[in-house]
């Protein structure tokens, strides 16, 4: 069987931003990971399985994670590049604003394409780490719907908290 489909093709930029730091790598995982929990969708959908109540659910999780991040997925690929011959430890998480990415989700379901933020941190050739992501307004303004815009300037304002909350300086990008 086949399918009709029309295809659009929308360019857009991207920002990354490389925070080096005098972190230690260990560190700065085991502060990440306090500051943001872990909560998959399985475990998200059997709270909101007990009442449906999602504005309670979303305040809960300001009182887990004031930043409003949980983290839905992570991994250590710097364990598995070991053995293709690195040695460099990283860490990659995929964070999630679910109250934030709620009201994208009503105005495009594809902005959940750049709600979630994924961030890459790795241990400096010299001492320290460097924490790798992009910032997300930059990607979401492509949708070309105000509110979605305005979602990202969100996201970025809750990711600079979050970063202020690690103790590394709020990148320039992610300023108010």
């Amino acid at each position: 069987m086949s399918y009709d489909a029309t295809e659009t093709v929308t360019g857009y930029g991207a920002a990354r931003i490389a925070l080096t730091t005098n972190a230690r790598f260990e560190a700065l995982v085991a502060a990440f990971e306090q500051a943001v929990p872990a909560l998959g969708d399985r475990e998200a959908l059997a709270r909101l399985a007990e009442d449906g109540d999602w504005a309670g659910f979303t305040r809960g999780l300001q009182w887990e994670s004031p930043s409003g991040f949980v983290a839905v997925w992570s991994s250590r690929p710097g364990e598995l590049m070991r053995y293709a011959g690195s040695r460099v430890p990283s860490a990659l998480w995929l964070i999630v604003n679910h109250a934030i990415g709620a009201r994208l989700f009503r105005h495009d379901p594809a902005a959940m394409l750049y709600s979630p933020v994924r961030l890459e941190l790795h241990a400096a050739r010299d001492a320290g780490s460097v924490l790798v992501f992009d910032q997300p307004s930059a990607r979401l303004k492509s949708f070309g719907i105000n509110k979605i815009t305005q979602g990202g300037s969100e996201l970025d304002r809750a990711l600079g908290d979050l970063i202020e909350e690690l103790g590394l300086p709020r990148p320039t990008a992610l300023r108010r």
